[in-house]
């Protein structure tokens, strides 16, 4: 639909272009279009998101929300020109967080501010929040772009976003089952996903677009540090779905900023501690080249970074064999990394 009677000049002189953001609505309808589920009542265009509540067969069932950003990634986004991507990550980062309870996503919006509304970039962007809600079986249901002159330079935007699952009450995960004995399960990640990317711009001197960044490397397997650094996150959402209906789940863990020691310890009960067998971590080349270049020492890399692991899960050790083929059926890399024991610390690494 054009809107060929929405111009106003006067709001074109002060750096805002209305008809640049009728334009980007329209180029991201197809995207929006790969998202549509069971639940969506209406099209893109209204004020608000309408969506229908698919509660068969749940006996109380709850909401549960998360909302987060991309951080500073978006600055290497922006460097390297590249878009399309990005918007996975804004989409990961909440639907990882709401399965870690239990819930099924089912709707995400996302809001991009930026300098200067460039509709082909921002369709672009949006691009990656629909392959990201499709791969986690979400719709996007709306958003907002907002375009602030003087605010941000021309080129630069920050995206962020929020998504809402559901779950039956009794069926939340909250590790009040948790026991001595269990095991931890890791999902290997795709890279350092969207968290530490300001310690990243400091070790690569990325805010000065370091020529270094460009250059392949046989250490990442012929990547540049940029290409490596800006892999989206991997989204865990199906997989973990899946594992939920055939295993005892009994805590997950999404593996953001703070690492190891902060995100652990979010699932772990009161007198229980998570036993890690450092040796066990598969930890991704990158990390090894942010560790070097930026002498950092293993305990603040693994206090700030996924070191190859996004996601943890604990289940009964009797069930660990067949947790591991469910997600591995799934495409996840998984394997254990360590185990439930008694103590005060919630996660030691050893």
């Amino acid at each position: 639909m054009e809107h060929k009677n929405s111009h106003s000049a006067s709001y074109a002189a002060a750096g805002v272009d209305i008809t640049a953001g009728y334009r980007a609505v329209e180029l991201m309808k197809k995207h929006i279009a790969r998202t549509r589920n069971e639940g969506c009542l209406d099209d893109v265009g209204g004020f608000g998101g309408c969506f229908s509540l698919p509660v068969a067969g749940m006996e109380e069932p709850v909401l549960v929300s998360g909302t987060d950003g991309c951080g500073t990634k978006v600055k290497l986004a922006i460097l390297m020109d590249k878009h399309d991507t990005i918007g996975i990550d804004a989409v990961a980062m909440c639907v990882n967080d709401i399965i870690c309870c239990g819930a099924k996503p089912l709707f995400f919006l996302d809001y991009i501010a930026c300098g200067k509304n460039y509709p082909e970039k921002i369709a672009q962007i949006v691009s990656g929040v629909a392959e990201g809600c499709v791969q986690s079986g979400a719709a996007l249901i709306g958003g907002e772009t907002a375009e602030h002159p003087g605010l941000m330079p021309a080129e630069d935007y920050d995206l962020a976003g929020f998504a809402v699952g559901i779950v039956d009450k009794k069926k939340i995960i909250d590790n009040t089952r948790m026991a001595e004995g269990d095991v931890v399960i890791a999902l290997a990640s795709t890279g350092i996903h969207s968290n530490g990317f300001s310690l990243c711009r400091k070790v690569f001197d990325i805010d000065n677009n370091n020529p270094q960044l460009y250059i392949p490397r046989e250490e990442l397997g012929g990547k540049t540090i940029a290409q490596s650094l800006l892999v989206p996150t991997k989204i865990y959402v199906k997989s973990v779905l899946t594992l939920l209906d055939m295993v005892d789940v009994k805590g997950i863990s999404h593996i953001t900023g703070g690492g190891f020691y902060e995100n652990i310890p979010r699932a772990i009960p009161d007198g229980l501690c998570a036993k890690i067998d450092k040796s066990a971590i598969r930890v991704l080349p990158i990390f090894d080249v942010i560790a070097a270049w930026g002498n950092i020492p293993e305990r603040d890399m693994y206090n700030t970074y996924n070191m190859g692991v996004g996601m943890s899960i604990v289940v009964p050790a009797s069930q660990a064999d067949t947790a591991l083929e469910i997600l591995k059926a799934n495409g996840e890399d998984a394997y254990i990394i360590g185990r439930i024991e008694a103590g005060e610390e919630k996660v030691v690494l050893q």
